[in-house]
């Protein structure tokens, strides 16, 4: 077996990674591209954009990429500065209220006129104008090992007879409690991986998971955003993070202590059959013990109406903005570069093969342009083969996420009971939005 290889982590301790464009001329008349980055996984690929484009063009562009963990704060401290970034990500309608008042309406670019329908669907809008453009298209799930499956369903105590076979909560809890009570014959540690609430874990339960019971209560109501949730489906909620609490490597008094990296490496190391986690998970579960092949990602069944009719999780989470106080020379200079990278086929291949990303605009639908990660490519295929999509739908920021994840600590620990996730998660959401209306003056709209 070999050792995890560990990607997840730490992207150093200084708050920014600065890269320069290439030595060579630059055309100062031409304007300036500063671009504050928020994926620090792929710094080396936006220097080679940025150090592409300036030979190219003359332009320079400086690419500064905030270290995991600091983006926010590293945003508005940039901001603040006379030579401010052109050109930032935003990640989430939390972000785009924070700092509507720094954004650059965006409707009338080139840009925005080449994204595909749904990447016009997920901008950031008000009324009609447009604040951000959507750059990477990522899904979420349950991530399983078609091969530990496969395997499994050749014993004759298995519950199906192939992986094909799971298409709803039922078997899927089925398949993961006979797999945790035959898992020595298997040579497993468990089903699930351990359902870790270390905070480098629990965005997974608590910002992900937790996004699905709302989206299916939203289908209920035919709209995209409610301040107030009726819980329809928290039960269902429950019911899968129980199986998970119950299926896994892990004592629940100690799911606490595990970290992002102990849960993946269960997983990447080929000792669980179910990791609940993003296609942005690739990147560390690659060159261990499962091969691409074998790699697949289910929708997060929960016992929904219908649910065998849905595709994976879809979120939109991440977007271009153009700082609306830099000088019309350096915004056009922006909006120039942003065109470029959607357009230009050595710029289009960066993004999505080297970076890996899943890009929304019609440029990027020949197969060439569309990224290697598999588990991409599997949540792609639900939709394409007629499952209906389902998109995330928002939060209201970290303090409600940190909410749910102190509560299902408690629930996990037995030092409380699933009223208080019930709280977390219903009434200090509405009190949460009610925040942001207060301190923003705005909600997401809700579109019928």
């Amino acid at each position: 077996m070999n050792t995890f290889s560990k990607g997840i982590a730490a992207f150093g301790a200084a708050a920014l990674v600065m890269g320069l464009a290439a030595c060579g001329s630059t055309n100062s008349d031409a304007g300036h591209v500063y671009f504050l980055n928020n994926k620090p996984e792929v710094v080396d690929q936006w220097n080679e954009l940025a150090d592409m484009y300036t030979k190219e063009t003359g332009v320079k562009v400086d690419i500064q990429s905030a270290t995991s963990g600091s983006y926010e704060s590293t945003l508005s401290s940039e901001l603040a500065k006379n030579n401010a970034p052109t050109m930032f990500g935003i990640g989430g309608f939390d972000q785009y209220a924070k700092y509507k008042d720094y954004l650059e309406p965006l409707q009338d670019s080139e840009a925005y006129k080449l994204l595909n329908e749904q990447g016009k669907q997920m901008a950031h809008k008000d009324g009609d104008d447009v604040y951000g453009l959507p750059y990477a298209a990522e899904w979420f799930g349950i991530i399983a090992n078609k091969k530990i499956i496969n395997d499994y369903a050749k014993k004759d105590y298995a519950v199906i007879d192939s992986f094909d076979d799971i298409k709803d909560f039922a078997t899927l809890k089925k398949v993961a409690d006979s797999i945790q009570q035959h898992k020595d014959d298997l040579d497993l540690d468990g089903a699930f991986s351990t359902p870790g609430l270390d905070s480098s874990n629990y965005y997974r339960y608590a910002s992900h998971m937790t996004q699905v019971p709302v989206a299916y209560e939203y289908i209920d109501e035919g709209v995209d955003f409610e301040k107030e949730l009726k819980g329809t489906y928290l039960d269902n909620y429950k019911a899968l993070w129980d199986l998970e609490m119950k299926d896994n490597p892990t004592e629940n008094t100690m799911l606490g202590s595990v970290n992002y990296e102990d849960s993946t490496a269960e997983f990447a190391t080929g000792r669980v059959a179910f990791y609940p986690n993003g296609v942005w998970a690739y990147s560390q579960i690659k060159d261990n013990d499962v091969a691409d092949d074998d790699l697949a990602m289910l929708p997060y069944y929960m016992g929904f109406p219908n649910e065998s009719e849905y595709a994976a999780n879809s979120i939109y989470d991440i977007s271009w903005s153009v700082n609306k106080n830099a000088s019309d020379k350096d915004k056009q200079a922006t909006l120039d570069f942003i065109k470029w990278m959607v357009s230009n086929d050595d710029a289009k291949k960066i993004l999505a093969k080297d970076m890996g990303f899943s890009v929304p605009f019609t440029t990027f639908e020949d197969e060439s342009f569309q990224p290697d990660n598999p588990l991409t490519k599997s949540a792609l295929k639900l939709e394409s083969d007629g499952l209906t999509p389902i998109h995330g739908a928002y939060i209201p920021g970290q303090a409600w996420a940190d909410g749910v994840a102190n509560a299902l600590l408690e629930y996990a620990q037995g030092t409380g009971d699933w009223n208080g996730v019930k709280k977390a998660y219903l009434d200090d959401w509405t009190s949460a939005w009610d925040d942001y209306e207060s301190n923003f003056g705005m909600l997401p709209p809700v579109h019928k």
